[in-house]
């Protein structure tokens, strides 16, 4: 018996080792066929079922938050102020939107407020809820005395500060600076404190949302990491520098997406404060887009204000993708 018969002998006497399958059989074999998907297989698999179940939801969804957006497109193409007959013009509103020249102040306006709300009211929450999150006693009371400017209606909250911006020597602001002896400030009277007695106002109101995601977020951040820079010799800035923000990153380019988003519709403050004035100080594009839409008692033109609120949202949606592909690297690395 030759090498290769006891070889083959073996292996079949010996189930744990087959025999080796001859050239060429693997490929003879026939590939099995992936089971491609039909209608019929979806709705044997559920998919009716889930469709109806969905179907309710998604209508709701339509109606209620497709549908106007879809009715405001439309709108905007035509001039109509919702009691007489609509009439078709193109472009046109969207002419009439370039042409005023308020637009270029709103539009500088709203960028003025955008830019002071972020150098003021950005770090702020943060600073807050880092000093917050050291503190050993008392978290929840701290945490509920920021949070309480939320839960204060906007309104009422604009109308309380209104009254300390009283500019009258009287006044609860323009009080406590003549107690440093500084004389009383025009706060809402002036071109030049209008708009950032605006900010302070509206940072105030907003800062409680931001310091309790701020706080649920250090909760994450694994205390290993402070233990090892206290290790190194790191004091409490430098920890804050190189462990808290980097493990905030993620945290911090969505809040400030959030924050630019919401200061470009910008429009309770200056309403309720000032109107867009002194000598429109504080007019803002969407308060511009309510004076197209109500500027007299038979209704304005709504074609006008919904062409610029298209246009604003068109800004606000290119402006987020570019910012989110420009940040997609840095906040995940």
């Amino acid at each position: 018996m030759t090498l290769t018969s006891e070889a083959d002998a073996a292996a079949e006497a010996d189930p744990r080792h087959p025999s080796p399958e001859p050239a060429g059989a693997r490929a003879a074999m026939p590939t099995r066929r992936r089971r491609q998907r039909t209608p019929m297989t979806w709705i044997r698999g559920g998919g009716a079922w889930n469709l109806a179940f969905l179907a309710p939801m998604l209508i709701v969804f339509g109606v209620f938050s497709w549908g106007p957006i879809a009715q405001a497109v439309i709108m905007s193409f035509q001039k109509t102020n919702l009691i007489t007959p609509a009439t078709w013009v193109g472009l046109d509103n969207f002419a009439r939107v370039l042409a005023d020249p308020n637009l270029g102040t709103a539009v500088l306006n709203t960028l003025y407020f955008a830019v002071l709300a972020l150098i003021f009211g950005f770090p702020l929450p943060i600073i807050m809820a880092v000093l917050m999150s050291e503190v050993k006693r008392g978290k929840g009371l701290y945490s509920a005395l920021a949070y309480l400017p939320v839960v204060v209606p906007p309104v009422v909250a604009v109308l309380l500060w209104k009254v300390f911006y009283n500019a009258s020597p009287d006044g609860v602001f323009n009080t406590i600076l003549g107690w440093a002896g500084i004389p009383p400030q025009p706060w809402l009277q002036s071109s030049a404190t209008a708009m950032p007695s605006l900010v302070i106002e509206a940072t105030w109101a907003a800062a409680g949302g931001s310091i309790i995601i701020y706080l649920a977020a250090l909760i994450a951040v694994p205390p290993e990491l402070y233990d090892a820079a206290e290790v190194d010799g790191a004091g409490i800035w430098r920890k804050i520098w190189h462990v808290t923000l980097p493990q905030l990153r993620g945290i911090l380019f969505i809040m400030l997406i959030l924050q630019v988003i919401g200061t470009a519709q910008v429009f309770l403050e200056p309403f309720l404060f000032t109107g867009g004035g002194p000598n429109n100080a504080t007019l803002t594009v969407l308060l511009l887009i309510y004076r197209y839409a109500f500027q007299n008692s038979l209704g304005g033109d709504y074609g006008e204000a919904t062409a610029l609120s298209l246009m604003l949202a068109i800004f606000l949606g290119l402006l987020s993708w570019l910012y989110f592909k420009l940040t997609d690297r840095w906040s995940t690395n």
